[in-house]
């Protein structure tokens, strides 16, 4: 009788015990003589030092700095796994280092923080900012985010993002470029529904909206969110101040009568067959949601969803941040950008859509190992 194959997460676990994690630290400099160490070291390293302390703006020449990014997060928001604290943070920061380096060769450094205080958060990513040369937050829960972010790249000289924001609004964005030339509907008159009203939710709406979307609806826990509802949080207040001009309300079912674009970043199994059926034809689907989608592509399909995209690599048109952030920072590093803007954002989305040359309802984004994808993100990052 055959053994039961062990699962990937099983798997995984082997992996991280056998590895003992994923990174390491490797020198570029050899030590073979007591010359090299007088260079790397003691006494030779004082005259960079003291050229460093004079000439600050020289210091990413000199040193890591200039490839390097620091991995940031409070584990407050990791993965779906929800708030499980820096340690359980820890092998996905880790994770994401390997990407960087993997793919666009930056030297990131997983750092996770025991603390989910935002003004502890923000004094200690300044703090440590001097020896990086960009900034990628990656995990921390909504609204806290919003602020920490907003407050970083105010008072920070390299570039800061928050990857599960911004990263994730640009591939949606490339995905949606594409996937609306496959169903032949234009973007400006396309209805839209987002699911999830968080971190992500908020920055693909902003990055919709500026990409010509006028027909928006955000939907929430409380159903579509909408200018007369009380006691909202400032974030959703923004959110009912630029979407929904028709005042609509209603549950998820009611946002997705007669819409075009399904667009979910939420939580598991929200959307039925049933509500499929009732979108307009030819239905763009993008469910999001890890590891289980809003509804799976087969029954999103069996609905009538033309293109339907998910998260996961092992469906047809993974859209993952992860085909992003590795371009944008290498970008961001080489062309010493400060301040990584909402036009970038979208130079980045419609690069990545054009490195597809004939969409179709099964190909509509790159693959994550495509190996254009990188460089040519990387240049339209530019100050």
């Amino acid at each position: 009788m055959k053994k039961n194959k062990r699962t990937i997460g099983e798997q995984s676990l082997a992996h991280h015990l056998k590895m003992g994690g994923k990174l390491s630290v490797v020198s570029k400099s050899s030590l073979r003589s007591l010359k090299d160490l007088s260079i790397v070291y003691t006494p030779g390293v004082a005259a960079v030092s003291l050229f460093l302390a004079k000439n600050k703006e020289k210091v990413r020449d000199y040193t890591m700095k200039g490839n390097s990014v620091a991995v940031i997060s409070d584990g407050s928001a990791v993965l779906g796994l929800g708030n499980i604290g820096p340690e359980g943070a820890l092998p996905v920061m880790e994770g994401k280092c390997v990407l960087f380096k993997t793919f666009a060769d930056i030297d990131a450094v997983p750092i996770v923080l025991a603390t989910q205080n935002t003004e502890e958060i923000i004094a200690i990513v300044k703090a440590i900012a001097p020896g990086f040369g960009g900034v990628n937050l990656e995990d921390i829960s909504a609204p806290r985010c919003f602020e920490i972010e907003e407050r970083l790249k105010q008072e920070l000289t390299i570039p800061v993002m928050h990857d599960d924001q911004h990263g994730t609004a640009i591939i949606i964005l490339a995905g949606l470029l594409n996937a609306l030339k496959v169903v032949k509907k234009n973007i400006s008159h396309v209805k839209i529904v987002v699911s999830g009203a968080g971190a992500a939710g908020m920055a693909i709406t902003k990055i919709l909206i500026g990409e010509g979307v006028k027909h928006i609806l955000v939907v929430d826990r409380s159903g579509i969110i909408h200018k007369g509802q009380a006691e909202l949080v400032k974030e959703k207040r923004i959110i009912a101040e630029m979407t929904n001009s028709h005042d609509k309300r209603g549950s998820l079912a009611d946002a997705l009568e007669g819409s075009d674009v399904f667009i979910g970043v939420s939580a598991p199994d929200l959307v039925t067959k049933e509500m499929v059926q009732t979108m307009a034809s030819k239905a763009i689907v993008f469910a999001l949601a890890n590891p289980t989608p809003e509804i799976m592509p087969d029954v999103a399909l069996s609905g009538g969803a033309f293109v339907v995209a998910t998260g996961r690599s092992d469906f047809p048109n993974q859209l993952n941040n992860a085909q992003v952030f590795p371009g944008v920072f290498r970008g961001a590093l080489d062309n010493h950008v400060t301040l990584i803007t909402d036009e970038m954002k979208r130079n980045v989305a419609h690069v990545i859509a054009g490195l597809v040359s004939r969409p179709n309802a099964h190909n509509i984004v790159p693959n994550i190992f495509d190996k254009r994808l990188v460089k040519s993100i990387a240049r339209v990052i530019r100050g």
